[in-house]
């Protein structure tokens, strides 16, 4: 049967290629929208923290071991000191306990076990910042105490262990993902040769979901790196450089993060006026190109050891 005309099978309804396209425009105006708040972002800080310098020089800022608005004193090290301090610590809780949780639950639990503990892990991520720090303050410090240790009433201890348990559910889970696709058939393959389940998820599992587990590594202590509220209520306002001859006592004591100290300048008397109002953004901008830098480090490590099956 012939017939002098041939049906184009790919061609589409004039309606249906206009509703494509509509798709297709509201797609990219999503996509284009955070590139261009984070743009937005980058150069309001940029013009902002621009001014600071003009009245603060970058040796000041950078290298300045103390940060006393009232002094005209604005060096950025103790925030950065304390900053990275909780985030040390916070990633000795999260990153065993996360990645121990995410091997019981991708290669241990059973079905049942897993729809009941892994929504109870991701719970943590949902309970609001602020809890967790009166929690620190309330309950975590007193509890030190009774154990022996001399913390201050706000210490960097105590804002370190909660940090580290919100940012558990987000090593568990990303970590749980990758490990999850791994194929079974290298599973197998190890049952095969006569490992045991222990060896299979630490010498097979393990090794092959490695970008995940890194990214999911990185991703978190971004999170922890940003943390706010915990720190504010928990911590202290007091920025104190970590003294290397007495580590214990630095972490027994008070100190200050960078978010913290933001929310501080925010909420003072020098807010809208000055150069210490301006920190504001010298701060903002310093902490953005850390969790810039460790998310571009996340992506690189992620391709360096990306694992790619059929």
């Amino acid at each position: 049967m012939s017939t002098d005309t041939e049906l184009d099978i790919t061609s589409r309804p004039p309606g249906k290629v206009a509703r494509e396209k509509l798709y297709h425009s509201i797609l990219f105006l999503c996509a284009a929208l955070s590139v261009v708040v984070t743009l937005s972002i980058i150069v309001i800080l940029t013009r902002d923290a621009i001014g600071f310098f003009a009245e603060v020089s970058f040796r000041e800022f950078f290298l300045g071991t103390e940060f006393v608005a009232s002094k005209g004193r604005f060096g950025v090290l103790p925030l950065v000191s304390g900053t990275l301090l909780v985030t040390v610590i916070s990633a000795l809780i999260a990153i065993p306990i996360g990645v121990g949780a995410a091997v019981y639950l991708s290669e241990y639990a059973s079905d049942r076990m897993r729809s009941i503990l892994k929504p109870g892990l991701e719970i943590l991520a949902g309970i609001p910042t602020v809890v967790y720090g009166f929690f620190a303050l309330v309950y975590v410090t007193p509890f030190l105490r009774v154990l022996g240790l001399p913390v201050a009433t706000f210490n960097v201890l105590s804002a370190s262990l909660m940090v580290g348990i919100m940012i558990i559910p987000m090593v568990s889970s990303l970590s749980e993902d990758a490990m999850s696709s791994v194929p079974d058939s290298l599973r197998q393959a190890g049952y095969g040769l006569g490992a045991t389940k222990f060896d299979v998820s630490t010498g097979i599992v393990i090794p092959a979901a490695l970008s995940g587990i890194f990214s999911s590594f990185i991703l978190a202590l971004s999170r922890a790196i940003g943390e706010t509220m915990i720190v504010a209520v928990a911590m202290g306002l007091t920025p104190e450089m970590f003294d290397f001859s007495d580590p214990i006592g630095s972490i027994l004591g008070n100190g200050q993060t960078m978010t913290s100290k933001m929310v501080q300048v925010v909420g003072s008397e020098l807010a809208g006026a000055g150069a210490g109002y301006k920190s504001l953004f010298a701060i903002g901008l310093t902490l953005f190109a850390i969790t810039f830098i460790m998310n571009l480090l996340s992506n690189r490590i992620a391709a360096r050891y990306r694992e790619e099956y059929e």
